[in-house]
């Protein structure tokens, strides 16, 4: 085998990782013969053995985690039924269970946290080079090093591959990510070990500003990684970083997955018609200052012929679609093509764009087999919004979700507090637009802002509500975010007092919240909608 890709855990183990299934449909389409794992899918699957669990849990545990590691194998059996999507309280208790079980892993220390959708270590910093390079020689153990020594070292030795590439995409993935790279490192010497991914790309300047090298990594990626992977399993020299400005591809191959393993009550395929943003001028976005991926589109022709293509190869109906937002020309497409999907549901981001101000419009969208909609509000306030360059009308966004919940399409409205110049009076113009539109809002994700690095915002920080003297450095070489000191004495410890205290203490907001499913996201909806 040329290369194994890997997705290492912990993410959300709802639907197999898009990334490495369109980098192998890629390198197979050149010719290289390359093959997938996901490990982190592999790794909850393995943690949760009821056998391994109470092995972990030892022989004096908890009452709690001793009923939750009773009721393990049931609740996995059940997220992965079409039970789950028809009882929204056995769905939370399974959830529930499955998360307290996973506690076992934490042992005395408790540094060790693991979640259906998340992982960290109490003493370690993702952000910190020097913990990596600590995971990477073996100096720390983390819980999933059973697992990967057990498994994924097993299949590397079964497929002699020449690179193994390392996809890390989320800031959960970081610490095993550098763990499985150490062992890999150590135990095949001879085997290029690649890091790419989006988290590791947005360490791009980081990386190269402070002259940081990895020792478990061969080489580093920035981009996509197509045409890098390509290079690299065709034998031609790379120096250490590697920058990818190869077309994108976009079609997917699941081939290497079960799909019956995912934790979702219907199989979900997730396919993108776009990286990046087409939008892309959202001062509070790093997409607008220091892309990720630079905007690249498939074009809406070919969306349609690939959802009935995939669904049929792999028997699947639903689709979640992960462009940043999915752009106008597609979501126009799929209204034209509504009765070729016929038997098809999807669900995906979109910005509160004019086109939905169309009732028709929208109701074409619920034809198409559109189930939810995930929508970035950010504020209440508009004029937040214009300072922010968001390019949303409050009014068009009232319109909008009245649209979307008369056709029966769900809204997952995503909610910012905290922002850098954000005033009282415009927390409370937040909870006033909420609690005015809570009939048509399904869903809601509030999140205190976070300042990205490289944020549009610190060109002017005087003019995005910053002082200048509370403008602090990041704290660790590759953090992602800057602390900050709002000018308008509104900061991140009002904003969280707001959100406990006013948007909380709101019945109609608080409703909205409690119908939410925790660590799991976007696919429960779909599947709760369908059921």
């Amino acid at each position: 085998m040329d290369v194994l890709i890997i997705n290492p855990p912990a993410a959300k183990a709802g639907e197999p990782p898009l990334g490495m299934a369109v980098l192998l449909s890629h390198l197979r389409a050149q010719g290289v013969a390359a093959g997938g794992l996901d490990a982190n899918l592999g790794a909850y699957l393995h943690l949760l053995d009821p056998k391994r669990l109470r092995e972990a849990a030892g022989p004096s545990p908890s009452t709690a985690l001793r009923r939750a590691v009773n009721h393990a194998s049931r609740s996995i059996d059940l997220l992965r039924s079409p039970q789950a999507s028809r009882s929204f309280s056995r769905y939370q208790t399974a959830v529930h269970h499955l998360n307290r079980a996973l506690e076992a892993y934490s042992g005395d220390s408790g540094e060790e946290r693991l979640t259906l959708g998340d992982y960290s270590h109490g003493g370690l910093s993702e952000f910190n080079p020097h913990d990596l390079e600590r995971l990477a020689q073996g100096d720390i153990a983390t819980l999933f090093d059973g697992y990967f020594t057990d498994q994924v070292l097993s299949r590397v030795a079964q497929q002699s591959p020449k690179v193994v590439a390392i996809s890390v995409n989320y800031r959960h993935q970081v610490l095993p990510a550098f763990a499985l790279a150490g062992l890999v490192r150590r135990h095949f010497p001879a085997i290029t070990v690649v890091g790419g991914g989006g988290m590791v790309t947005s360490w791009k300047s980081a990386l190269r500003e402070n002259s940081l090298r990895f020792a478990a990594f061969s080489h580093i990626v920035f981009g996509p990684g197509e045409k890098a992977l390509t290079s690299l399993c065709r034998g031609e020299p790379a120096g250490y970083f590697i920058e990818d400005s190869a077309d994108i591809h976009f079609t997917p191959d699941f081939s290497d997955v079960r799909l019956q393993d995912y934790l979702s009550p219907q199989p979900i395929l997730p396919v993108t018609t776009s990286r990046g943003c087409y939008w892309s001028r959202c001062l509070f976005c790093p997409e607008a200052s220091s892309p990720t991926h630079p905007y690249s589109s498939a074009g809406p022709q070919g969306v349609v012929d690939l959802l009935r293509l995939l669904s049929k190869v792999h028997g699947v109906h639903h689709f979640h679609l992960t462009d940043n937002a999915v752009p106008v020309n597609v979501l126009r497409q799929l209204v034209a093509d509504a009765e070729a999907l016929a038997d098809i549901s999807w669900h995906g981001f979109v910005r509160f764009e004019r086109a939905l101000l169309d009732p028709d419009f929208v109701q074409g969208l619920a034809a198409s087999g559109c189930r939810m909609l995930q929508l970035g509000l950010e504020s209440g306030s508009q004029r937040v919004l214009d300072r922010l360059q968001k390019g949303t009308r409050l009014d068009e966004a009232s319109t909008i979700l009245r649209n979307l919940h008369r056709a029966g399409i769900m809204s997952y409205v995503y909610v910012m507090l905290g922002i850098s110049g954000e005033t009282a009076e415009d927390a409370e113009m937040t909870r006033t637009f909420l609690e005015d539109h809570a009939g048509d809002i399904d869903y809601l994700n509030i999140a205190i802002m976070n300042l990205p690095r490289e944020s549009g915002l610190l060109a002017d920080p005087g003019d995005a509500g910053i002082r200048d003297e509370g403008l602090l450095d990041q704290e660790a070489p590759l953090g992602l975010y800057r602390s900050f000191v709002s000018s308008t004495g509104w900061g991140r410890a009002e904003a969280r007092r707001f959100l406990k205290q006013q948007l909380l203490g709101t019945p109609a907001i608080r409703e909205i919240v409690g119908r939410t499913p925790a660590y799991f996201t976007s696919f429960d909806f779909l599947n709760q909608s369908s059921g």
